[in-house]
């Protein structure tokens, strides 16, 4: 009688002694590795008007991280009531492009080196200037640049003025 016990529960006990060893072989770091992510970034945007230095509330702070020349997505916030916001998802070292659009300011744009833990930045928005126009005359342009159109912008964050 005791042997036919046996007998029953040796296909259990070989499925056990099978299973131990694999069990044994991912504490050993056999299986899929953690890899910890990278130290953040804290960055800190104060969006101010460029004429007084009061903060402005509710503008739109987009964080665009860069990989190389390419933008790797980007995150949206909103200024508090002192204009400022805070992101802390981008790793050190990398680059971010911040944008900001705010109802009755220029955008701005502009690119940041995080070369530390924290980075803080101020930025300055001015009231929209008039519109640069083709179609209208120049003085100071060279007369080829009126002639074919060519428009030679002053920068790509927003702050074209125009030429008078």
């Amino acid at each position: 009688m005791i042997r036919a016990g046996i007998c029953r529960s040796l296909p259990f006990v070989a499925a056990a002694l099978l299973v131990l060893p694999a069990l044994h072989a991912q504490e050993q770091g056999r299986g899929r590795k953690y890899k910890a992510p990278p130290p953040t970034c804290k960055v800190s945007v104060t969006v101010v008007k460029a004429w007084d230095g009061k903060p402005i509330e509710d503008a739109a702070v987009v964080f665009h991280p860069m990989k190389g020349t390419r933008d790797d997505g980007n995150m949206e916030l909103k200024t508090n009531e002192d204009g400022k916001t805070v992101l802390n998802m981008i790793p050190v070292g990398d680059t971010v492009r911040i944008q900001v659009i705010a109802d009755g300011y220029q955008t701005y744009g502009g690119d940041y080196e995080l070369p530390q833990d924290t980075r803080d930045i101020t930025i300055k928005l001015h009231r929209p200037t008039r519109q640069y126009s083709i179609y209208e005359s120049h003085p100071g342009q060279s007369a080829s640049n009126q002639s074919n159109g060519n428009n030679q912008q002053q920068g790509s964050q927003g702050s074209q003025k125009p030429q008078q």
